[in-house]
C-alpha cells in the first residue's frame, strides 16, 4: 500500500475550504491524500494586526517548517501571504488556476465605494486598501479591523462598520460570494500581488509530490503571479507592503500594471507603470524567465518614479514605536 500524500493547511475555515478542493482534485487524479491541519502564528494572534506579529509570512512559516521536518509533503498557501524570498530546499511546485483577484466592497446597504454617504464607517486591517481607500474617498472613515471573514462580516452586520474590503475570492470560496457589494478593480484600485491565486509548496528532491500535484497547475496563471512576484520582490516589498500588482495573459502577451502607495495624514501619493511582453506559450520552457524580466521591468519603472523612497517612507511610518 503507498504512503498517503500529506497536505498541510491552516486551520482556517477558509483555508481548509480551499484546501479541500485542492484535495478532492488529487484524489480524482488517483492520489490518496490526508490533510494534515497547522496552527500558525497569524492565527494564534488573530486578534491582532499581522503588521504587528514582526515580519511577513505570519501564516506560511509553520507550513513551511513541517515541509523541511519531513510532516506533511505539500502545503496549500494563499499565494498573498508568501513572502517573495524563497525557502533554501522548497520551490512552488504548482499554482492552479486563479479564482477572481481582485477586492470586493461589502456594505450593509448594498452601496458601492462611490455611493457610500460621508462619513462612512470602513473596515480593513491592509495598509495597501486602506491607502487606495483614502485616495478614492479620502472624506471616509477608515477603522482596523482583524479577524476572520465570518468575524469580520459579523461586525458589519451588528452595525459596527458600514462596509469592509475583503479579497473576493475569499468570499467565493466561502460561498458568500454574493454578501460582495461590488468589485474594486483597476485602475481605481488594485489587488494585492498574488490575490486570488493559491501555492501548492513542496521540498525541492520530493519527485512523488512533484508529480501527484503537477496536473493541477495553471500555466497562464503561474506565470501571471510569477511576474507579480518578481516585481514585489525586485522593490523588496513584502506582502505587508503598500504594493499592489496584476498581470494577465491575454492571447500571446502577459501584461503587468503594478502601484506603489504612500500616505502622509490625508494625503495620498501613487505611482504605477505597466508593461507587457510576449509569452506565446505559457508553459514552455523559459516562459517563467520572462515573466520574471517583465516583473523587473515594472519594478525599474517604479523606481524611476519615486518608489524606493515611498516605500521606506512606509515602512518607517507602519512600524511603529
Amino acid at each position: 500500500m503507498s504512503t498517503p500524500l500529506r497536505v498541510g493547511t491552516r486551520g482556517s475555515c477558509l483555508a481548509l475550504g480551499q484546501t479541500g478542493q485542492i484535495v478532492e482534485r488529487l484524489r480524482q487524479a488517483g492520489c490518496e491524500v490526508v490533510i494534515e491541519t497547522i496552527s500558525t502564528r497569524g492565527d494564534t494572534r488573530g486578534d491582532e494586526p499581522v503588521a504587528a506579529l514582526g515580519s511577513d509570512g505570519v501564516y506560511v512559516r509553520e507550513l513551511e517548517r513541517a515541509l523541511l521536518d519531513g510532516r506533511i509533503d505539500v502545503a496549500v498557501h494563499s499565494l498573498k501571504d508568501m513572502p517573495t524570498a524563497g525557502v533554501p530546499g522548497l520551490v512552488i511546485g504548482c499554482v492552479p488556476a486563479r479564482a477572481t483577484p481582485f477586492d470586493a466592497l461589502v456594505s450593509r446597504a448594498g452601496m458601492s465605494l462611490e455611493t457610500l454617504p460621508v462619513g462612512a464607517k470602513i473596515g480593513t486591517s491592509s495598509i495597501r486598501r486602506a491607502v487606495q481607500i483614502a485616495a478614492a474617498r479620502p472624506d471616509l472613515v477608515i477603522r482596523p479591523l482583524h479577524g476572520n471573514v465570518d468575524t469580520r462580516l459579523a461586525r458589519l452586520d451588528a452595525g459596527d462598520y458600514d462596509a469592509l474590503v475583503l479579497a473576493a475570492a475569499g468570499l467565493e470560496r466561502l460561498g458568500l460570494g454574493d454578501r460582495a457589494t461590488s468589485l474594486l478593480e483597476p485602475p481605481i484600485f488594485w489587488p494585492a500581488v498574488g490575490q486570488g491565486a493559491l501555492a501548492l509548496q513542496i521540498r525541492c528532491d520530493d519527485e512523488r509530490a512533484a508529480h501527484s500535484i503537477a496536473p493541477l497547475d495553471h500555466a497562464a496563471t503561474h506565470v501571471a503571479v510569477r511576474a507579480e512576484r518578481s516585481c514585489l520582490a525586485e522593490l523588496s516589498g513584502g506582502c505587508l507592503a503598500p504594493v499592489a500588482g496584476f498581470a494577465r495573459l491575454v492571447g500571446a502577451r502577459l501584461y503587468l500594471g503594478a502601484r506603489v502607495l504612500e500616505q502622509d495624514g490625508r494625503h495620498v501619493t501613487e505611482v504605477t507603470a505597466e508593461e507587457d511582453a510576449a509569452i506565446v506559450d505559457p508553459a514552455a520552457q523559459g516562459a517563467g524567465h520572462m515573466a520574471d524580466a517583465l516583473g523587473r521591468q515594472v519594478a525599474s519603472r517604479l523606481r524611476d518614479a519615486g518608489a524606493d523612497a515611498m516605500l521606506a517612507r512606509m515602512r518607517v511610518l507602519t512600524a511603529g514605536p
